[in-house]
């Protein structure tokens, strides 16, 4: 490994896919994100059916979601750090034939495991699975304290407006 990807002890970290059993956990790194961006605004009545929904889809296998995760150390059942994508599917256009498109989001660590690598080795991860799928774009929206982390993988910021639509 590079020294990019190694922790302060100069091991890189041990990521892993996660599995259906990860979805709480997952869930819980999601919440500390949230709360980070101040969009939570400490309603978590969305949690149960983010952890269904994370349970069927890592129970596919090469399904169109994933996670990639760190275990805390001597914590079994902890995670220290993850990050979640998907792949779209859309209708082709140029520089993207077949249409398809990642979506990266909960890139989040346990505030107790920041600054050790474990965020940028999930994000590793998670790109080469993107790439192992013949994914040519990856999108996701950045926070402040993340866009380093990003641009230093390659993101650059879009020109793409951005609209929605709460129904």
């Amino acid at each position: 490994m590079d020294r990019i990807t190694q922790t302060a002890s100069g091991r890189a970290p041990v990521v892993r896919a996660a599995v259906p059993t990860d979805a709480e956990e997952l869930v819980r790194l999601r919440a500390i994100m949230l709360d980070s961006l101040n969009t939570a605004h400490g309603d978590d009545s969305w949690q149960p059916a983010s952890v269904a929904i994370l349970r069927g889809a890592l129970a596919v296998p090469g399904g169109d979601l994933t996670a990639f995760v760190v275990d805390t150390p001597r914590r079994p059942g902890v995670l220290a750090a993850c990050v979640v994508g998907t792949v779209e599917h859309r209708l082709g256009s140029p520089g993207n034939d077949a249409g398809l498109s990642g979506h990266v989001f909960s890139v989040a660590t346990d505030p107790a495991m920041r600054r050790r690598g474990y965020s940028r080795a999930c994000m590793e991860a998670l790109l080469g699975w993107y790439r192992e799928r013949g994914v040519p774009k990856i999108d996701l929206h950045a926070s402040d304290e993340g866009a380093p982390l990003y641009a230093s993988l390659g993101f650059v910021p879009t020109r793409a407006p951005a609209m929605r639509l709460l129904l």
